[in-house]
């Protein structure tokens, strides 16, 4: 395989979920992704489509792979799933340790521009284009069928990648994301310390600020949000910004409140199936 080496590999639901490690050219360090290959992937003559999963604050690779329940659909629907980690790791820069929700496990998916981040911190550039790249030249993915999704952190992300890239991915949907960040706690952190005091190029990095100047293929934003959700209560993930921006633009977004349903992969699990049928639409 070329550039990867495998960490770990286990059949599941008749195929196998695999672990990777590469050496990355955009975030200058090693990192590990996750890879579900379903069962039609042993056949050499099929291309199948690609689904990437975006997680959240303080994850890495194996969140979703251990929790989510995904590889059973993944197997029926043959896709090919994809679970990236959340930022750089161990690059040394000082401060990436200091909390849960800056630095390390906390890349937020932009290209930093602050000096001391700009080299490492570029999450956005190594999931739509470096990851993609490296996943057809090694596995059997149809690049002109790919999705994205994720959960809070990485809701916000798989948003922005498919808004920042209209066509490149068919369908997008998220779990709890945080969609209007340069307006809650977390964003505002994330967003001064990687791209400065500058706002206005904070709304490059914001999906609610970017459905505004929208150009391109259809896209149909699919999202779950428990009302139980404590940080849907703090004012970090802030849903109905996104729908009033969608509805201002005609962008068609579908939000569904969950009553109950907290932040954690509980939730997910509960609502993953639905999520997989979104994307099938698109992705055939």
């Amino acid at each position: 395989m070329a550039g990867i080496s495998q960490v770990s590999s286990n059949k599941c639901f008749g195929g196998f979920q695999k672990v990777f490690s590469h050496e990355s050219e955009q975030l200058k360090c090693k990192m590990n992704f996750a890879v579900y290959l379903p069962p039609k992937a042993e056949d050499a003559n099929v291309k199948l489509p690609v689904i990437y999963w975006l997680s959240g604050l303080t994850c890495n690779e194996q969140n979703f792979i251990q929790k989510a329940g995904g590889q059973k659909l993944a197997a029926n629907h043959q896709f090919i799933i994809v679970c990236p980690d959340t930022s750089p790791r161990g690059c040394g820069i000082e401060g990436e340790e200091d909390s849960w929700d800056f630095g390390t496990g906390a890349g937020f998916y932009v290209d930093a521009i602050e000096e001391k981040w700009k080299t490492n911190y570029r999450m956005f550039s190594y999931i739509t284009k470096e990851l993609p790249q490296l996943i057809s030249a090694n596995f059997p993915a149809d690049p002109n069928l790919m999705s994205i999704m994720g959960h809070s952190m990485g809701g916000h992300g798989a948003l922005i990648c498919a808004l920042k890239n209209p066509g490149l991915y068919k369908s997008v949907s998220a779990f709890a994301p945080i969609c209007n960040p340069v307006n809650c706690p977390w964003g505002e952190k994330a967003f001064s310390g990687y791209l400065g005091a500058d706002k206005n190029l904070w709304k490059e990095w914001d999906a609610t600020c970017l459905v505004a100047n929208y150009q391109g293929a259809p896209l149909e934003i699919f999202v779950d949000q428990g009302e139980e959700d404590q940080f849907l209560k703090d004012g970090q993930l802030l849903p109905d910004n996104l729908v009033e921006s969608c509805a201002k633009a005609g962008m068609p977004i579908i939000l569904r409140k969950q009553a109950g349903y907290d932040h954690s992969y509980y939730f997910i699990a509960t609502y993953l199936e639905d999520h997989f049928n979104h994307h099938a639409k698109f992705l055939q």
